[in-house]
């Protein structure tokens, strides 16, 4: 009897999965930024604490969710594989968030109302604050476990070598994924919003949760197509590993001799650089034994490769021009206070219809989108056309171009809430802060224009900074440099704010940051981050002049010969001198 031929077997991946990959990321998105534009309104007015008690809880909240992605990719990297990381990262998310909809449902999980005739208020309990937290905590593991990991799952998806059109497909992928990712933050900022606003936390919590059960649910009816890669050693292993044998080796001297140095197999490095020499001697060979026939190192925490050594250094290098893009990161996440201003403000587009106070940030994504699609397309190729040559603003200018642009927005941040207060007094409105004032909402749209040009200037420009300095083993560590600067900038924002509340509330005075915006002095709050991102381009500016010419500037310079030396010859030694090439 014959055995019958079985067909052949179904290859795995592909675009098929492409809309459980797609869509998983995009109702996370729609669920998690939904929830934040409004949520200092839920913290001071459903459990009762002030401004900037629930402004700090909400930039804590922000820290972890922008540190746990690291952790993610860690996690993805060295122990699970990106298919589990997400799964988990999907069911951690929609368990925060059906905790956050039963801090709603359940009248016991929030404090009472303020009794607003003897002006007093109850504080949450241990429990309720065990609650709340809880929430926060596992929508942020949520966050570390997807974010890191889909863009890459989806491209492992679709990574077919022998497939001319790969790149093409790839290209088209990550268009889609990032189309996908604007609107749906675009969608949370006004869908999710105005459904709170008009109707309730109840269901304004609910459809979240509702949307990251139907996220989690389509990634997991999928897993049988999915190509599912199986973790490998992670990058900040080897970190860990060129320091710990760098100190281990600190005696030695460094030789000369460039068979002494161990190297990858067919690699094009035989010497490491100059430059952090100390590292150098983790990838000295002591013993010959440490290095199998097929040239692989039998014991990491003995031996480093000169790409390790060299990998660590570049990340060491950026550090300074990284750090610059915090203060950035700290006006940006100033989310609360617009949000205050703009409840205080008329916002009626028509007599029947009012802009909800949580979306005004939808005009920072806008001004983001606007921008990118006119500069690649209209602004370069122009700009070329005039000159007669080809014209690129390099990543540092642009990232000092974005400082500048946030500073400016602080400044009008702080003029137009100086005006709001001033009219908030002359209409006797200073007791009453949830009164509106008889000004305009529109005013806000500038300062949220110009937190989105210093986005797209700076943001997008450190992305491109990382990638463009990085060798390609580290994309994943270029793409988690600006979260995990997110992440600080959101810490030390408590601090700041923190600090501001204690030092200006003293003697009985009202606190600039008060819970009363139209007793405080929130302007002055915004002038002084203002004058912070000041001092802080003029750190940048001097970072930027030590750190010397980009990868990709020297490569031109190389390519490109004597001419462009005379050229840059020039151009002053300064730091806004090194910014123009």
């Amino acid at each position: 009897m014959n055995q019958q031929e079985l067909p052949p077997k179904k290859p795995k991946g592909g675009l098929i999965t492409m809309p459980f990959i797609i869509a998983n990321e995009a109702f996370e998105k729609v669920a998690s930024y939904g929830l934040l534009p409004n949520m200092i309104f839920y913290l001071t007015r459903v459990y009762n604490m002030g401004v900037t008690r629930a402004t700090n809880m909400i930039f804590f909240w922000s820290a972890a969710t922008n540190f746990m992605p690291l952790i993610g990719a860690f996690v993805a990297d060295s122990f699970l594989g990106r298919f589990l990381t997400i799964g988990f990262g999907s069911i951690a998310s929609l368990l925060g968030m059906i905790l956050l909809w039963l801090t709603a449902m359940v009248s016991k999980a929030s404090p009472s109302p303020c009794d607003q005739l003897a002006h007093s208020c109850k504080f949450p309990s241990q429990a309720q604050y065990a609650l709340l937290i809880s929430s926060f905590g596992l929508i942020s593991v949520g966050a570390g476990g997807i974010r890191p990991c889909s863009l890459a799952f989806g491209a492992n998806q679709l990574d077919k070598r022998d497939n001319p059109n790969n790149d093409r497909v790839l290209e088209s992928f990550f268009s889609w994924y990032y189309a996908s990712a604007a609107v749906s933050v675009l969608i949370a900022l006004t869908g999710i919003v105005y459904i709170q606003d008009h109707l309730g936390w109840k269901i304004g919590f609910g459809v979240p949760a509702l949307l990251m059960f139907v996220s989690t649910l389509l990634f997991f009816l999928a897993s049988s197509l999915y190509v599912k890669q199986k973790a490998s050693k992670s990058l900040f292993t080897g970190f860990v590993q060129v320091l710990v044998v760098a100190y281990k080796n600190r005696k030695l001297a460094l030789p000369c001799n460039s068979n002494l140095y161990h190297h990858e197999k067919g690699s094009e490095l035989t010497m490491p650089t100059d430059k952090l020499r100390f590292l150098n001697k983790a990838c000295i060979i002591k013993n010959p034994e440490d290095i199998s026939s097929s040239g692989v190192v039998s014991n990491g925490w003995n031996l480093c490769t000169i790409e390790q050594v060299e990998e660590l250094k570049a990340l060491i290098k950026v550090i300074p021009i990284w750090s610059t893009g915090i203060m950035v990161s700290i006006n940006i996440s100033q989310s609360s206070f617009p949000l205050l201003q703009a409840s205080s403000m008329y916002r009626h587009m028509t007599s029947s219809f009012e802009i909800p106070a949580g979306s005004f940030g939808m005009f920072t994504i806008i001004t983001i989108s606007i921008w990118v699609v006119l500069y690649d397309r209209v602004i370069i190729p122009l700009a070329s056309k005039l000159i007669g040559k080809k014209v690129h603003l390099g990543v540092k200018l642009r990232m000092g171009i974005g400082i500048f642009f946030s500073c400016m927005a602080m400044v009008v941040s702080g003029t137009v809430e100086h005006v709001r207060r001033r009219k908030a007094i002359e209409q006797g409105l200073s007791n009453n802060p949830h009164a509106v004032v008889n000004m305009s909402a529109m005013w806000l749209i500038p300062q949220h224009i110009l937190s989105g040009l210093a986005e797209a200037f700076n943001a997008i420009g450190q992305t491109e900074f990382y990638y463009s300095e990085f060798p390609k083993s580290m994309s994943s560590i270029a793409s988690s440099l600006f979260g995990v600067g997110m992440a600080i900038a959101n810490l030390l924002a408590t601090v700041i704010l923190s600090s501001v509340d204690n030092l200006t509330r003293s003697q009985g005075k009202e606190s600039w940051v008060s819970s009363n915006i139209n007793k405080g002095h929130y302007e002055y709050y915004y002038w002084l981050l203002a004058i912070m991102t000041f001092v802080n381009l003029i750190y940048f500016l001097v970072c930027s002049w030590v750190y010397g010419s980009c990868v990709n500037e020297v490569a031109k310079t190389s390519t490109e010969g004597n001419e462009l030396e005379e050229e840059k010859s020039s151009v002053p030694g300064t730091p806004l001198g090194v910014l123009m090439s």
